[in-house]
């Protein structure tokens, strides 16, 4: 089997899977410390940095959004929702070190495995003509890229690459998750890295609709 069509497969399975994940959505929605609050370390930066195994501990006070601090949204892929579907996806004990950046209007986790980092970020865009140029062009800057068609895309663009790289495009939000620096079979399932991508971001997506 080659390795699209063993993508295509996982990226199917990934699918179903990723709908038993929602209920960890649901519940971690009011939790303190979600991404829909802000931490102590949330401030106004060009560029700022938060350890974010510290911060899912941090104060449930809500959040300003403003042109200079990411939105609830974004946050969420550091949050207390993202963190509890990784360690689900792949059967870890505790939840990943992860830390975060907000610069050039996107925001970016880094998860910390074993196996390598985990890499996903949201840019926000003014408006969705905007954010669809940024999505289109982020797909030339990545290369190999092919669309992701049928119930697989949720309904919304979407395309990936064979080595782990899955891009969504929602509203004005373009969610890129980045699994290139893993192993060639990750978890306990040993899914493909662009498969692991793909239910990562299923899950977020499954969020965000979740909250809006």
């Amino acid at each position: 089997m080659s390795k699209a069509n063993r993508n295509r497969n996982h990226l199917l399975g990934s699918l179903a899977v990723a709908s038993l994940l929602l209920s960890g959505c649901a519940a971690a929605a009011g939790a303190p410390g979600s991404a829909s609050t802000a931490s102590a370390s949330d401030s106004p930066a060009t560029q700022h940095s938060v350890d974010h195994s510290a911060a899912a501990a941090s104060s449930a006070t809500p959040a300003t959004e403003s042109q200079d601090s990411p939105s609830g949204a974004a946050r969420m892929v550091c949050g207390p929702e993202t963190q509890d579907n990784v360690s689900e996806i792949l059967q870890l004990k505790a939840a990943p070190h992860s830390v975060s950046t907000w610069a050039d209007k996107t925001f970016t986790c880094t998860y910390h495995l074993a196996e390598g980092p985990l890499v996903i970020s949201v840019k926000e865009s003014a408006d969705p003509a905007s954010a669809r140029k940024y999505f289109d062009a982020l797909a030339g800057k990545i290369g190999g890229t092919e669309p992701i068609k049928g119930l697989a895309n949720l309904g919304f663009p979407a395309y990936q690459t064979d080595d782990g790289s899955v891009v969504f495009l929602k509203d004005n939000n373009t969610l890129y998750v980045n699994a290139t620096k893993l192993p060639a079979a990750v978890g306990p399932h040993g899914a493909t890295p662009t498969a692991f991508a793909y239910q990562v971001s299923t899950t977020i997506l499954a969020c965000w609709k979740e909250h809006h």
